[in-house]
């Protein structure tokens, strides 16, 4: 029936939501009933689209168009996208040059789309960034140091990821207002289990979605997709 191609950085891939299988897209793909015991037949299984992960740990947008994008050969049904969190990380505390890597994300964007759409791609969903200090620019539990412009700098790369959807007809996955009061105002981002017993935060590692938030990334895929006409997936 077709791919299921996930492009992107650590918002999509296993490794810090547990383990194989636990991760993102592979919960879109595949939902482990014993976590998520309501998600019990939501997701591509059925569909008979077959998963390729070539999302990374640390990828930005220049990654994903020089190291993920040529393997992507044959026309996915699906393609989940998850860019800019990492060029911004680069700029951190840097307002300057993190408007600069917003500009530089969005240049990527238009190659990826670009290709996805010259390759007959079908359903491109494209991801907004997440925001671990839920808006307030500070992570008092982490190393980091406060940056009072980052809510804003990350505000101009989600609306340039938005305004990048839309012009390329893929669809927009809400992440960023998925995932608010799911970090510093709801305990420590920086704690490093994959399941926490507080359920509702959704971070390890600072910037990792862990296993709470990994499903919620993936329900956030799953809405826009049935929301936007959907996939053969029941």
């Amino acid at each position: 029936m077709g791919f299921h191609v996930a492009l992107g950085d650590s918002m999509s891939i296993d490794a810090c939501a547990g383990g194989p299988g636990r991760g993102a897209a592979s919960l879109l793909s595949r939902n482990r009933d014993a976590d998520f015991p309501d998600w019990a037949g939501c997701d591509l299984a059925e569909a008979g689209l077959t998963p390729e992960m070539l999302a990374s740990d640390g990828a930005t947008s220049r990654d994903v168009v020089v190291e993920q994008l040529p393997l992507v050969i044959e026309p996915p049904a699906l393609v989940t996208l998850t860019i800019g969190g990492n060029d911004l990380l680069t700029a951190y505390g840097q307002a300057a040059a993190a408007y600069a890597a917003v500009e530089a994300v969005v240049a990527a964007g238009e190659e990826i789309l670009q290709r996805l759409s010259l390759i007959g791609a079908g359903f491109v969903v494209v991801t907004t960034v997440y925001d671990p200090s839920d808006g307030t620019g500070e992570l008092p539990t982490t190393a980091l140091a406060p940056w009072p412009e980052g809510p804003s700098v990350l505000a101009a790369l989600n609306t340039a990821l938005r305004d990048l959807a839309h012009r390329h007809g893929a669809v927009i996955a809400d992440v960023h207002q998925a995932f608010l009061g799911h970090g510093a105002t709801a305990g420590d981002p920086g704690q490093p289990e994959p399941q926490p017993t507080n359920r509702d935060l959704w971070y390890c590692g600072v910037i990792e979605p862990n296993a709470w938030g990994a499903h919620h990334i993936r329900r956030t895929w799953w809405e826009a997709i049935e929301g936007n006409g959907g996939l053969p997936i029941r």
